[in-house]
């Protein structure tokens, strides 16, 4: 792995720890915070690939099971990994992969409407894909009501934050392509 390699999935870690520090919303409801980190696996997987964008997820989340308290609201430690809302958690390193994935096949073609259809389906789909379920198991509340208490309150913050995510993305994409085009696309 490159230098360079090493330099971007640490930046990510880190832009993905700042993304940490504005203060969660808490819905009382569902004991579930609304949190700007849930924009991180957009960018991680969008701006560096599915190879760069997961290996900086698994750094970040090594460094909050190791006690930093990098995760929203200051939490760190092994005690956020096995919670009603962990799920949301693990759902971030599958959306960072398939974000990326999605990213780099589509790489050529990258456009605003694109990138943000890529940033729903693993920013916002993926990620309740894991979390929901993982959320009515833990918390006893049934997986419709889970998904309808998710769909209310998250969404429409899940929605911008995509939108944002979308447009930087493209942003960097003109200014500093960091995934480099596929030998298809390139021919093309």
């Amino acid at each position: 792995m490159a230098t360079k390699d090493i330099v971007y999935i640490a930046l990510f870690a880190a832009l993905m720890a700042v993304l940490g520090v504005f203060p969660p919303l808490m819905i009382p409801a569902l004991g579930i915070p609304i949190t700007a980190q849930s924009m991180g696996p957009m960018l991680m997987g969008g701006i560096l690939g599915a190879r760069r964008g997961t290996l900086s997820m698994l750094l970040f989340l090594a460094l909050v099971a190791v006690g930093l308290p990098l995760l929203s609201g200051g939490r760190g430690g092994l005690a956020p990994f096995v919670g009603p809302w962990s799920g949301f958690i693990y759902g971030w390193l599958a959306a960072t992969f398939v974000i990326g994935w999605l990213t780099e096949r589509f790489w050529n073609r990258l456009s605003f409407p694109l990138a943000f259809v890529i940033a729903v389906i693993g920013g916002i789909g993926i990620i309740y894909l894991v979390g929901i379920p993982w959320y009515a198991a833990m918390s006893g509340m049934g997986l419709v009501e889970a998904f309808v208490g998710s769909a209310v309150a998250f969404i429409p913050g899940d929605l911008v934050k995509a939108g944002v995510a979308a447009a930087v993305i493209i942003a960097v994409r003109r200014a500093y392509p960091l995934i480099a085009p596929r030998a298809s696309a390139r021919s093309a």
